[in-house]
């Protein structure tokens, strides 16, 4: 078992035993205990503790300073120094201030890569799933490309493809604004009582709580971005 530095109970640790979160946050100053033997969380990918670890050693780099040289500006042991720069303990508040202090920088420049988990979807050439809309038929295709799950007013880009001038074309209404970028083709979308003729490289802005759609098709086939704000 590491040792505890201090004279703070065992029952102060975080992430202690196998019903406890493991937090790979900050501890307080009195805390101020190493990681238990078999506690990894100070060493995986991303944690808290390999963030500052990366961070200290990069800004010293820069700075040109030697780890005693940090040790002596921070009024930390250059074996606290060693053992922050290798992501095996972790760092009260006055640590962190006494690190971006010694290091002259802000202290939340030490956490710079702490907080980058954010969703991200990637559709590849080809690919993302078709999107069946009420009164759409064959030739007529809806492809998304993409989608973001945990906001609720993400944008909703699609890939539209029209290769059928046989189908009445239904008009869509919907909360938010949409826009539509013309790649291929020529035609004529209507919005509210108005008609826009698009040619490839135009685009038109809308509101989406006006019916809106293509009217007339005049070139096939016909391609277009289009992106829905909700």
């Amino acid at each position: 078992m590491a040792s505890v530095v201090g004279a703070s109970p065992p029952s102060l640790a975080l992430g202690r035993g196998p019903s406890a979160p493991r937090l790979g946050a900050m501890t307080t100053e009195k805390a101020g205990y190493l990681p238990l033997a078999g506690d990894d969380s100070a060493e995986a990918p991303g944690s808290l503790e390999a963030v500052i670890a990366v961070q200290v050693k990069r800004y010293r780099a820069e700075a040109g300073i030697s780890a005693a040289e940090l040790a002596s500006r921070t009024g930390l042991s250059k074996a606290m120094i060693s053992k922050i720069e290798s992501a095996s303990t972790s760092c009260s508040l006055t640590t962190l201030q006494r690190l971006a202090h010694g290091l002259t920088v802000p202290v939340t420049a030490l956490f710079q890569g702490a907080d980058t988990e954010r969703e991200a979807t990637l559709t590849k050439a080809g690919e993302g799933s078709v999107t069946v809309r009420t009164g759409t038929r064959h030739g007529h295709e809806y492809r998304s490309l993409g989608s973001l799950k945990r906001r609720e007013n993400a944008i909703e880009p699609s890939m539209v493809t029209l290769t059928s001038a046989s189908d009445v074309f239904p008009l869509f209404q919907h909360p938010g604004t949409e826009f539509i970028h013309m790649l291929e083709g020529r035609m004529v979308y209507g919005h509210g009582s108005y008609e826009y003729e698009l040619s490839p490289g135009d685009s038109l802005v809308f509101e989406g709580e006006g019916p809106h759609g293509p009217l007339r098709l005049i070139e096939l086939p016909i391609r277009f971005l289009a992106v829905a704000a909700r």
